[in-house]
């Protein structure tokens, strides 16, 4: 097969991120690219001893050693580590092929045939909305031991659709740069520290994270300051602790600037998600002569339901406020993804935006 335009030129970008052919230290055993949020894909590098820590301090909080359904693409860290846990804790794992897409029915019928005292697999939330809406997929899931949803928010709305249906869902939080989740349901995995830097007001502030599973830098950037401070890597991320529960606020780098105030696009997205038409949403900033950027959501609506922009924009100016609200809502089929599933919103930017 020939590599598409867009494809050939991701394969160049990466090959020279991640330094292919080039040297590299006798320590590092895997280098993997990061999802590229902002255009350029760095290469996190692990050694056998971060992977180890990130696989048995999964184990232990998820109750012990099990099998695992691989459902997700084993390039990113979260697809790889459904793999290195199970090899870890010495099983077989099980593959799906997602060549043509995601099948509830097809990873229904892989669930039930996966060996082990314990059973876990890992989901992305539009891999999760496909499971419950098939009954079957469901009560298969619904049978395992464990649940990992992660690589992009949950929204509540989802992730209480899946709780209702018993479901043994664990919400993670973590990237390439930790080998992956290392902070369940907000909480840290054992062996994980959670800080907040320059803090406002309200608690919220950049998250950093310390912990034996952090990688060793980025592959040909020595002196990043992300990892400025050994064993710990600063997130772009905004969070707070509430009670020793970290709370994911939004990105550092997806703020929107409207009017001279700052909108978080992952709050405005979590209210709206509370709209019963709204399957899923993602919220961005498009450029504004007046403004500088105006708030505009981009929606996938529910199966049999009618998007009603007026009603999205008063629900988002009660909770939060008139300047928060979007000046506009598009209704789309399907939102472009990157990554391990994460919303494109360069990719919806520049659809908007022209």
């Amino acid at each position: 097969m020939v590599p598409t335009s867009g494809a050939a030129q991701e394969i160049s970008l990466l090959t020279e991120a991640l330094g292919v052919g080039g040297a590299i230290d006798d320590a590092i055993s895997l280098v993997i690219s990061t999802s590229g949020s902002t255009g350029t894909p760095k290469g996190a590098q692990h050694t056998p001893a971060t992977l180890s820590a990130s696989a048995q301090a999964t184990q232990e909080r998820l109750g012990g050693p099990g099998n695992w359904l691989l459902a997700l693409a084993p390039h990113h860290i979260a697809g790889l580590q459904v793999l290195l846990r199970a090899v870890a804790a010495g099983f077989t794992p099980v593959a799906l092929n997602l060549d043509d897409g995601f099948d509830a029915d097809v990873f229904a019928d892989a669930l039930e045939r996966l060996d082990g005292p314990r059973r876990y697999t890992s989901l992305v939330p539009t891999q999760l909305v496909k499971v419950l809406d098939s009954p079957r997929a469901t009560a298969a899931l619904a049978a395992a031991d464990a649940l990992l949803v992660g690589g992009a928010a949950t929204p509540a709305p989802l992730l209480n659709r899946a709780v209702d249906a018993g479901i043994p869902i664990v919400c993670t939080y973590g990237m390439s740069e930790t080998a992956g989740g290392c902070v369940y349901d907000g909480v840290p995995l054992d062996g994980v520290e959670v800080r907040i830097d320059d803090p406002n007001p309200e608690g919220v502030g950049r998250v950093v994270l310390g912990g034996p599973m952090v990688a060793k830098g980025y592959r040909n950037l020595p002196d990043h300051p992300a990892f400025a401070e050994p064993g710990r890597f600063r997130t772009d991320d905004l969070g707070r602790l509430d009670d020793g529960v970290l709370r994911i606020v939004g990105r550092a780098d997806e703020a929107i600037s409207t009017g001279g105030l700052t909108v978080v696009p992952q709050v405005v997205e979590a209210v709206i998600a509370d709209d019963p038409a709204v399957a899923e949403c993602v919220v961005i900033g498009l450029p504004d002569d007046r403004l500088g950027e105006k708030v505009v959501a981009v929606v996938v609506t529910r199966t049999g339901e009618r998007l009603d922009a007026s009603r999205i924009r008063g629900l988002v100016a009660e909770r939060l406020d008139r300047y928060a609200a979007p000046r506009e809502v598009f209704d789309v089929d399907r939102l472009p993804l990157r990554g391990p599933g994460k919303p494109d919103r360069r990719t919806l930017r520049e659809r908007f935006s022209s």
